[in-house]
């Protein structure tokens, strides 16, 4: 199979996107990324994986850190810049919004609907990315706001839906 028929086959796999961040003050960067999960809650650790010709792929390695930011709905635009979309790089990226630093120093998005800051356990290659497994340091979270969703190559907010009926 063709990568480009399987990157638009998985477009169709609804995914919440995350905004991957490594590096300190000056060397920031990061991505973003469907590719996230929790991998175990003993210890918590959460599994992601980054393109090798990712610029936070050797920034990832080199400073053993990273967070995960899950992000709200209205923050589009944000996916949008860590996405690449807009043309902004590196520290660009990081302008405009509010950024702290936690335990393992990566920076961390305040305002997401959920952050979580990781200490790097391990890394696997396959094919043109890296499985990076991380230790969750810290976490915070906001229980109040709904998530972003991604989704046949769009952004969009999660609706609150009716329940589904379930066969007895």
């Amino acid at each position: 199979m063709e990568a480009s028929a399987y990157k638009q086959l998985m477009k169709h796999h609804a995914g919440a996107p995350v905004v991957i961040a490594t590096g300190g003050p000056g060397e920031r960067t990061g991505l973003t990324a469907t590719a996230f999960c929790s991998l175990s809650d003993s210890p918590p650790t959460v599994l992601i994986c980054v393109n090798r010709s990712a610029s936070a792929h050797p920034v990832i390695e080199r400073t053993r850190a990273f967070s995960v930011n899950l992000l709200r709905d209205g923050q589009a635009d944000i996916a949008a810049r860590f996405a690449g979309m807009t043309g902004l790089k590196g520290e660009q990226r990081f302008e405009g919004g509010d950024w702290t630093v936690q335990q393992t120093g990566a920076p961390v998005m305040a305002d997401a609907l959920a952050s979580l800051d990781c200490e790097l356990l391990q890394a696997h290659d396959h094919g043109t990315h890296s499985v990076f497994i991380g230790l969750v340091r810290e976490v915070h979270s906001d229980g109040g706001a709904d998530p972003l969703i991604y989704f046949r190559g769009s952004f969009s907010a999660l609706r609150e839906r009716a329940p589904a009926a379930c066969a007895a």
